[in-house]
């Protein structure tokens, strides 16, 4: 099975999906991208990715995090949530030494993993490395699209989980019901509010992502923190970190009637990523002190040494 994605032309690249390997029953069993980056065909739990319907433990503490999620993730407390925070005055520290940080967390919110934060990070930076070896503004944002979780930090107010991670979706305009969990928002107040349940809600059509509201938590945190702090990154890059959590649109194809063009073209690097953001967690261990050099080139690359949290 081979599947071609169109690529913005500044950059140039081809996504292929390669011949997929038979097991002895002929069935397809993993995946294989271009450069040899074998997707699994289940999770460190032995369940299938993203499936939050499967009976267990963690599911049940799964479902019970999105239903508290839904409830209070209103356009007020977004808006709140990006004026206090969007100040970036908790402290100053590189990009690595955030890196280090979130050793200390596991993310409720994913079925898939429960290893700490850095593992995941290195892990999908270099399947990308091994990929798209001339990409090196991707390779980064797979180090740091996840930091915005020091959110969950003391030092950072300490969130609690159901405001810094799970799938995001837009605010201030109705809940697609392809947002995982959907029946929890008829307990969200905006579900009443009719300045924000409708298809538009405060937006317009083709109005651009980077006007609407999403719901807070470490995505749009760590876009804010890179914008601010004057990342070289290309668009594409600060798309990615905003957006990678975003499944109703990368995976269902919801909210498209709020994207302008320079979101289409971003949208086709997001689905890139996702591939790797996703599928590779796994129990492979990365030797951080052999690639800690190459990652610290770049993010002097594009980063000052110290930034505004």
């Amino acid at each position: 099975m081979t599947i071609l994605y169109e690529h913005p032309p500044a950059f140039g690249v081809e996504l292929e999906e390669k011949n997929i390997p038979v097991d002895h029953d002929g069935q397809e069993n993993e995946l294989v991208l271009d450069g040899g980056f074998i997707v699994p065909d289940a999770n460190s739990f032995g369940h299938t990715f993203r499936d939050y319907d499967i009976e267990s433990e963690r599911q049940k503490g799964v479902e019970e995090f999105y239903r508290t999620n839904h409830i209070n993730q209103t356009y007020g407390f977004v808006k709140r949530m990006r004026e206090e925070y969007g100040k970036l005055n908790r402290v100053e520290m590189s990009i690595w030494e955030c890196c280090e940080l979130l050793n200390e967390f596991i993310d409720e919110s994913d079925p898939d993993l429960d290893e700490p934060q850095i593992e995941h990070l290195l892990q999908t930076a270099e399947a990308i490395r091994k990929d798209y070896p001339d990409e090196d503004w991707l390779h980064l944002t797979g180090l740091i699209h996840d930091l915005g979780k020091v959110l969950l930090h003391p030092a950072f107010g300490e969130l609690p989980q159901w405001a810094v991670v799970g799938d995001t979706f837009p605010v201030g305009c109705a809940f697609d019901e392809s947002i995982v969990h959907h029946k929890y928002f008829t307990e969200n107040p905006d579900c009443n509010n009719s300045a924000y349940n409708s298809k538009y809600g405060v937006y317009s059509e083709g109005c651009g992502l980077d006007r609407v509201s999403m719901s807070w938590g470490h995505d749009d945190y760590m876009y804010l923190v890179a914008k601010e702090n004057k990342t070289t990154l290309p668009s594409a890059g600060l798309f990615i970190i905003r957006y990678h959590s975003f499944y109703a649109l990368h995976r269902a194809g919801a909210y498209r009637h709020l994207m302008n063009e320079e979101d289409v073209e971003n949208l086709k690097w997001l689905k890139i990523f996702n591939k790797y953001d996703l599928y590779s967690k796994s129990k492979v261990r990365i030797d951080v002190e052999k690639v800690k050099p190459y990652y610290l080139s770049l993010i002097e690359k594009y980063f000052p040494a110290k930034l505004r949290w």
